[in-house]
């Protein structure tokens, strides 16, 4: 599938995955919407490892693009946007929302469940948002068992017993994303992936200066951070992303001019 391909008037696709046109202000009026009416939902953070997932995976791009929300939060997707559709879209980032959306429910008396990593950061993550913003709501936190399957009802249960409004979940590409789109059907809040937001938000990743984030080289900061874990994901992944996009425009702008309208 190219990326010419849209899907409704409020998204734009980057190679197989349909991105949701919509600014940082409106994503957290979202949620707030969602959290508020406890309607079973879930918002996927797009980056460049998640999209050549999708690209490779059928059944996991229709995972991402079946949820309420598919947001650019890698810079390269946000510029791929401005190439092809000339579209000024928001970096959305869940490192960056995540705070924000701890803030809000405060503001609103939402409460929220910290699903996913491990039990030493969770603890680090309640007390920092307790810390930070005193009158939060912390409906709960679980550790699922890395060497066991997270597709348990007993998880299920325990979240939807919390009352929680907000679930925000850290399990890693693809495997957070597989899980929302498998059990958010069944939990009464709105889910979202935010993966690496919970070392940033706890303090145990350092994140990347705000210029290199700008510039999109904010995997370059984490490259740094942890060469032996990302060296191979990154240039795997990266590389590919360029080739294919690259290909993409080569064919939009040599063959259909009318490709990406």
């Amino acid at each position: 599938m190219g990326i010419d391909m849209d899907k409704g008037k409020n998204k734009k696709r980057i190679l197989t995955l349909n991105i949701d046109i919509i600014s940082y202000s409106e994503t957290l009026q979202k949620i707030v919407e969602l959290a508020t009416s406890r309607k079973p939902s879930y918002i996927c953070f797009a980056n460049v490892h998640m999209a050549i997932e999708a690209h490779q995976h059928q059944k996991f791009s229709e995972q991402v693009n079946n949820a309420d929300l598919v947001l650019a939060d890698g810079m390269p997707l946000v510029k791929s946007l401005r190439s092809f559709y000339g579209i000024n879209q928001d970096r959305v980032a869940g490192m960056d929302l995540m705070p924000d959306v701890i803030k809000i429910a405060e503001e609103r008396k939402l409460k929220i469940f910290f699903f996913g990593s491990s039990n030493d950061l969770l603890e680090k993550i309640k007390l920092k948002a307790m810390q930070l913003y005193p009158g939060i709501e912390i409906a709960g936190t679980f550790s699922p068992p890395f060497d066991q399957p997270i597709n348990n009802s007993i998880y299920i249960d325990m979240i939807n017993n919390s009352n929680a409004n907000i679930v925000l979940v850290a399990l890693g590409c693809p495997k957070q994303e597989k899980w929302m789109a498998e059990n958010s059907g069944k939990i009464f809040s709105v889910v979202l992936g935010v993966g690496g937001a919970f070392a940033t938000f706890a303090g145990t990743v350092n994140r990347a200066p705000e210029f290199m984030r700008k510039v999109g080289l904010e995997w370059l900061f984490r490259l740094g951070q942890e060469p032996q874990r990302l060296f191979a994901r990154y240039f795997k992944t990266n590389t590919r992303f360029i080739y294919l996009t690259l290909i993409e425009k080569l064919k939009s702008t040599f063959g259909n001019k009318n490709a990406f309208n």
